[in-house]
């Protein structure tokens, strides 16, 4: 039982470096050959429940609209500018406030993304986009069954 928690952070850290392989292979950096990203991302991406092709696509507009003021909201931690802030209503504020909180930020929110974000398509999603979050959803079911299967008790 002691051996849960240092096998635990050591799994943690394995998939921090899978997400990092993912990363570089979704900016078609990790190799030179373009397939040979694609397949390791995708594979990548089965190990962290990301699915590969929407994942990509959202963080290509991620960098096209970063710190564009004007285009927000797309893979950005939600900001206001100085002028918004001061008008914002006092839900606004206590929304702003609870969004950028460590707990919600470093905890809670990658859980919905990955729990809830990444199991749907992206509004404007392409056909192959929509199909990588219906093949990720389905690994996600056949990884569960199967380790249900494995390691379940009882008859």
């Amino acid at each position: 039982m002691w051996l849960v928690l240092p096998l635990a952070a050591l799994a943690g850290a394995f998939l921090v470096r899978a997400f990092i392989i993912f990363h570089d292979c979704g900016h078609g950096s990790f190799f030179k050959s373009h397939r040979a990203n694609e397949i390791v991302g995708f594979i990548t991406g089965l190990l962290t429940f990301t699915p590969f092709y929407q994942w990509r696509w959202d963080h290509s507009i991620h960098h096209a609209t970063s710190s564009h003021l004007d285009k927000r909201g797309t893979g950005d931690v939600w900001a206001m500018t100085v002028q918004e802030y001061l008008e914002s209503s006092s839900g606004n504020f206590f929304a702003y406030t609870l969004a950028r909180n460590p707990i919600v930020l470093f905890l809670l929110a990658p859980v919905a993304v990955i729990m809830f974000k990444q199991r749907f398509p992206s509004p404007g999603a392409k056909r192959r986009e929509r199909q990588s979050v219906h093949l990720m959803n389905l690994a996600i079911l056949i990884q569960g069954i199967s380790l249900s299967a494995i390691f379940s008790v009882g008859p």
